[in-house]
């Protein structure tokens, strides 16, 4: 049987191997779309397959940073920047279909480092007990609050 910590702890392990995935296949794609570039021409078919793997990829993610903020009582900041890649990758990809590379480079690059910060995050975060849970430990103890 697992303790009250460890109920709270998976949701973060969840998202953290998704925010993992995300990260690699966005690494992924940036090597695809400089593999085309240099002349690799059937890598684009590979880039834009990648590209449904990649969104499918962030509402995963989004899923779980949902799972984080309701059973884990973790903080909304994951659903957001999760919410805000979905955005960004759907974007990257009408703009990738549309040709427009003057757009789709530098979106390429603002996914990576959004990805590459969701991902520092949510390993840098603690999982912790709720507030309530917190209050109720400071007022047995006796601590002023």
């Amino acid at each position: 049987m697992t303790g009250h910590g460890e109920g709270r702890r998976w949701p973060w392990r969840a998202l953290r191997v998704v925010a993992v995935l995300v990260l690699l296949d966005t690494l992924a794609q940036a090597a695809l779309a400089g593999l085309f570039v240099t002349g690799d021409l059937d890598l684009l078919t590979w880039h834009a397959a990648n590209a449904g793997v990649l969104s499918a990829l962030t509402i995963v993610q989004t899923a779980a940073a949902l799972v984080v903020r309701r059973a884990a009582r973790g903080p909304l900041w994951p659903v957001m920047a999760s919410a805000v890649l979905v955005v960004l990758v759907s974007a990257q990809q009408g703009l990738g279909e549309a040709r427009v590379l003057a757009g789709h480079i530098p979106l390429g690059m603002a996914i990576f480092g959004c990805a590459t910060a969701l991902t520092y995050r949510a390993f840098a975060q603690r999982p912790s007990a709720s507030p309530l849970v917190a209050r109720s430990r400071q007022s047995r103890q006796g601590v002023a609050g």
